[in-house]
């Protein structure tokens, strides 16, 4: 058999490197599917995003054009070639194969080996179905392409294209290809997952009114990394169909993922069709097709709602209720951010080698000044600070640089018996005369701070005052207020109201925890504190102080002037929430998969 080997020249662009080259042959002879991003999706789930896309054996598919981009071990290949198979004889009884299908598929895979089992898996399931060996054999290399679909010129839009994309962090991709890649495709930002230029690709090819329909992890849909590929989806595309997939068994083995399916037209923008975490049998997924891809919703379904305006510019997603959207949009629109009221969000120290830099404060043998009292979740459990005695290496001095090594003998032994651990850091290797360094620059003066503490992942807001004695951990979040008083901004920031805000904006969690990271508590919206009555300070300050989150609520909707039906439907994302969490009673926050 001889299938086509693609060309690695984009149109308008030059040749690659010797350097690409080689990059790209060694992801495609590597066999470990980890490493070039192999997850392979359930039959049933297959099934249902065809559907979705309307790639149906009651429509002439033999008419249009349809692509795979990363076929794998051909999980969604093989069931198009079945659907097409079937359509075709429906629609041409008497055609002629060559003729009608030779157009009908692209598929292109990188890896060597998937690329051989699949193509004679192809070739094996065209014969079962009546065809010759010549022309299954001449089809399947009409068909099939070898080459990295990034760098692959392709010179005809499709209807229809889908897949699930391979799944490989850029730190893991050969420097040179990552190269490659970002220099073609602008989506490519930040930490992005190679999964998003591939989407960027594949939107690049579809026909007007083609769907593309895709299934890979839901980060890049309110992360900082997805914001030119949303970008990019308002501006040309119609996000038509959004399902969340989280903790279902959508692929055929457990990844550490947070999936989701898109369809994604190339049409006029409308309104969003949602759907969340369908049981994943034949049954129950080909009738939420049907709702989904139905001309009108003709009532309210338990299963699909919709949504209008999901997409805006490089904005994160809101693809929670019409009616928590219009809270969250009106409070954005009635205060400022918290960070423009006095307030401000940081996160503790990463040092790298938390074996050598923190021990038992006591314990550690540097001079006074270079040792600072440390604070980690483990000693915010009760809610109340516990602290139980672990200290971290400060290698800074007053002026932001490196203390002189020489001028501190304790410290020099203490780092010199600890070089191997500290030493093989990526930003010792860096800068080797800075070897010694945390990862974060170490400010004392966050120490003396009074501060609210933050673990990154729970499942209800967790809240602590810390007076200013501790410095925090790199696992936790602070915010401190040159205006706000801190024991009313921890009611604030216990209230469902900032829940919400984080849940809104944040990527979903297992057991429905939520990540109360930086980028998502910046988003909370808070009056001005010289705007606040002094009797609003008092509850506010009293029901932090009690711990009494009822009361905080009641304070805070005050605060807001939130309506009966906002605070409706606050209570109704409450409860939501909540039994998102008790479905899985076994889950902690520290035992989680993203927890540090």
């Amino acid at each position: 058999m001889s299938f086509r080997q693609l060309s690695l020249d984009l149109p308008h662009s030059n040749p690659v490197s010797p350097q690409v080259q080689e990059a790209i042959e060694q992801l495609a002879s590597n066999p470990e599917a980890d490493a070039r991003g192999a997850i392979f999706t359930r039959q049933e789930v297959v099934e249902f995003i065809l559907d979705l896309v309307g790639y149906k054996d009651n429509q002439p598919l033999h008419t249009m054009g349809l692509l795979e981009p990363s076929f794998g071990r051909g999980d969604f290949l093989l069931a198009i070639i079945k659907r097409l198979l079937k359509a075709w004889r429906a629609f041409k009884p008497n055609g002629a194969a060559l003729e009608d299908l030779h157009d009908a598929i692209r598929a292109v895979e990188l890896h060597h080996i998937s690329f051989k089992h699949t193509a004679v898996a192809v070739i094996h399931l065209l014969k079962s179905e009546g065809l010759d060996s010549k022309t299954a054999t001449t089809l399947a290399n009409s068909w099939l392409s070898q080459g990295d679909f990034l760098l692959t010129p392709l010179d005809r839009e499709f209807e229809v294209v889908v897949g699930n994309p391979p799944y490989i962090r850029p730190e893991l991709i050969p420097t040179p290809l990552l190269a490659a890649y970002r220099s073609r495709y602008p989506t490519m930002y930040d930490r992005a997952d190679i999964y998003i230029p591939f989407i960027e690709r594949m939107l690049s090819l579809l026909a007007t009114q083609g769907h593309l329909g895709v299934i890979c992890p839901d980060r890049w849909m309110k992360n900082r990394y997805g914001g030119p590929l949303r970008r990019l989806i308002a501006e040309q595309f119609h996000l038509k169909i959004y399902v969340d997939m989280v903790d279902t068994p959508a692929f055929h083995s457990h990844v550490v993922a947070y999936p989701a399916i898109t369809v994604i037209s190339r049409e006029r923008a409308g309104a969003t069709r949602l759907a969340h975490r369908p049981k994943i049998e034949t049954a129950t997924l080909t009738q939420l097709a049907d709702v989904l891809c139905a001309p009108v919703l003709s009532q309210p379904s338990q299963m699909v709602r919709e949504l209008a305006r999901v997409t805006d510019a490089a904005q994160p997603w809101l693809l929670e209720s019409s009616e928590q959207v219009a809270l969250i949009r009106r409070l954005e629109q009635c205060f400022p951010v918290l960070e423009a009221v006095g307030c401000h969000v940081g996160i503790g120290v990463a040092t790298g080698a938390d074996q050598a830099f923190i021990g038992d404060f006591e314990a550690l043998d540097v001079e006074g000044d270079r040792k600072l009292p440390l604070v980690t979740t483990k000693d915010i459990r009760s809610g109340e600070v516990q602290w139980r005695g672990q200290g971290v290496i400060n290698p800074f001095a007053e002026s932001g640089g490196l203390v002189r090594l020489e001028d501190y003998p304790r410290l020099r032994c203490y780092l010199e018996a600890r070089r191997g651990a500290i030493a093989k850091r990526h930003c010792a290797r860096k800068t080797p005369s800075q070897w010694y360094r945390t990862i974060d620059r170490i400010t004392p003066s966050l120490a003396s701070t009074p501060k609210l503490l933050i673990p990154d992942i729970k499942g209800e807001a967790h809240i602590v005052l810390e007076g200013g004695r501790l410095y925090p951990h790199h696992n936790l979040y602070y915010v401190t207020s040159e205006k706000w008083e801190l024991r009313a901004l921890q009611a604030v920031l216990l209230s469902a109201v900032s829940r919400l805000f984080v849940a809104t904006y944040s990527t979903k969690m297992r057991g429905g925890f939520l990540r109360f990271q930086a980028q998502y508590l910046r988003r909370i919206r808070l009056p001005n504190w010289a705007d606040v009555p002094e009797q609003l300070r008092r509850e506010l300050a009293e029901a932090a102080l009690r711990r009494d989150l009822p009361a905080c609520n009641e304070a805070v909707f005050k605060l807001y002037h939130l309506s009966l039906q906002e605070r409706d439907a606050l209570q109704r994302f409450q409860i939501t929430q909540t039994a998102n969490i008790l479905k899985q009673p076994g889950l902690s926050a520290s035992s989680h998969p993203d927890s540090r």
